[in-house]
């Protein structure tokens, strides 16, 4: 990976960037710029608009240019920086701060979190093996030797794994309750 250097400046290529993705109105697309005027993402963000993708600006401005190009505005006012010209520091701490609190809310409205658990954890590690026992454990309050009995059984689906224990379910009758319910242990289990 190597710095495009005066790609900021270019709006045409971050609108010819955004073009490769095939964005449509399924798509939200948030556009960053502590100053809310970088060309390039305003030209992502005009690009956006005009094939029907909600947009939105995480900008530290009130009032700048992206909030024009946007459906919805998301301005955290950090004041001035402590090293002028530098964004790195409040403005970019703040713009972090919203993207947790966004991408958390398209996890939970996903169906990849049940209650307050990540549910849709890979077993690509002994770390996150370990981590999916713990949260079938903590969902439903079994012991981990009966977590991992039901996570052998499911091939390490955390979710399906979820849905045997608390619903009574074989393997197969939970992956397919989540298959029908979009991947949400709730609404498979409130469907009976």
């Amino acid at each position: 990976m190597k710095a495009v250097e005066n790609a900021e400046d270019n709006r045409e290529l971050g609108q010819s960037d955004l073009k490769a993705l095939n964005l449509n109105e399924k798509d939200v697309l948030v556009g960053i710029a502590a100053s809310g005027r970088t060309p390039y993402v305003i030209g992502g963000m005009e690009y956006a608009r005009s094939v029907g993708t909600t947009v939105v600006s995480l900008a530290c401005n009130p009032g700048c240019p992206m909030e024009a190009c946007a459906d919805i505005v998301i301005t955290p006012v950090v004041g001035a920086e402590v090293v002028t010209g530098s964004s790195r520091m409040k403005a970019g701490t703040a713009q972090k701060l919203v993207l947790n609190m966004l991408t958390t809310g398209a996890m939970i409205k996903s169906g990849k979190v049940f209650g307050n658990l990540m549910v849709d954890v890979e077993a690509t590690n002994a770390k996150l093996i370990q981590r999916q026992t713990n949260i079938v454990v903590e969902a439903t309050s079994v012991s981990a030797e009966q977590a991992e009995a039901a996570l052998a059984a499911c091939g390490r689906h955390c979710k399906t794994a979820i849905l045997m224990i608390l619903g009574g379910f074989s393997a197969e009758q939970a992956a397919q309750k989540l298959a029908q319910h979009q991947g949400f242990i709730r609404a498979a289990l409130n469907q009976e």
